[in-house]
């Protein structure tokens, strides 16, 4: 058998009652989360929509749909991983993106404007365009959009939300994006940049892309203080305090040379590479792992410990 050698208690009793205690701590804990949501929680906006954009800014809608049919959007000649349009984000010879390739490849052209357009049924005028555009030189095809899109400068919404420009050598461009603004505005549209052969539809990559190219996210980003030209932006909404572990990364964003840098991600990330490295070695480091022991706290922390391994020897 094993020996007991614990003492018996010598002290005096109270009473202790568990379950109130638990409902005390339980209460606390409630009314403290109720008060931190309400002081620190964030608004749930409603999400941006290819419709909404269509329907609030048509013109501005119909400028981004003609650079995508054009190629000459922020998409349409990023590179990879959507294309071989460019060069992308590097450091001295180090270049991620085009090692990686195009992994979710977008013909912005296609994509954005010919397919969602083949796809309306009923409307013979709008497949003659389509045809029309498609059956044309690529020199002539960039005649008329070229045209169209310094048109569009100038262009009204008709009472039928139709987009209006003066008069021009455009061929069967206004047409298709009258079409396609319809689709849009109807909802088709984002339905459409959403088919894919998975199940479940999840990848809203080509809707973001198509809204990033426009005005829409910038206008909305610009309301909620986002665009990344102030300090201490975080990834929230308004005056929130969102994610405070982000502040480390922005705050490179704000200064030179990431500021002005076109590689800025690129820079950034293996900064905050380095930062983490430096971070995870800090037990390895002579000197800075000593940093702790001038600063006594642990002794206050620990006090009574050391009184009792002290009077015990």
């Amino acid at each position: 058998m094993s020996r007991d050698d614990t003492k018996p208690w010598g002290g005096a009793y109270a009473p202790y009652d568990l379950v109130k205690e638990l409902c005390i701590a339980v209460g606390v804990i409630a009314l403290l989360a109720v008060l931190l949501t309400v002081l620190f929680s964030s608004p749930d906006d409603k999400p941006s929509t290819v419709a909404q954009w269509s329907r609030t800014m048509p013109v501005d809608f119909v400028t981004t749909a003609t650079a995508e049919l054009e190629g000459t959007s922020t998409t349409a000649a990023y590179g990879p991983p959507y294309n071989h349009n460019g060069e992308g984000q590097h450091i001295a010879f180090v270049e991620l993106q085009k090692w990686l390739g195009v992994s979710h490849p977008i013909n912005t052209a296609n994509d954005y404007v010919i397919d969602p357009l083949r796809s309306v049924p009923g409307n013979p005028a709008l497949q003659s365009a389509i045809s029309t555009y498609r059956a044309a030189p690529a020199k002539t095809q960039k005649e008329w959009t070229e045209n169209y899109s310094k048109a569009l400068e100038k262009a009204t919404v008709g009472p039928n939300g139709a987009v209006i420009v003066p008069a021009g050598s455009y061929g069967p461009v206004p047409v298709m994006m009258n079409g396609l603004l319809a689709l849009a505005q109807s909802g088709g549209l984002d339905g459409a940049l959403l088919t894919s052969s998975q199940f479940y539809q999840t990848d809203y990559t080509k809707p973001l892309l198509f809204m990033a190219d426009g005005g829409l996210l910038a206008a909305r980003a610009e309301e909620q203080h986002l665009l990344g030209d102030q300090w201490g932006m975080m990834n929230e909404t308004g005056s929130y305090p969102g994610q405070v572990w982000l502040w480390l990364y922005t705050l490179w964003y704000q200064v030179e040379p990431f500021k002005a840098s076109a590689n800025a991600d690129a820079l950034v990330m293996v900064v905050m590479g380095v930062l983490s490295l430096l971070f995870i070695c800090v037990p390895l480091l002579p000197g800075v792992r000593s940093i702790p022991r001038w600063i006594p706290i642990y002794k206050l922390i620990w006090r009574e410990q050391y009184r009792a391994e002290q009077s015990g020897a």
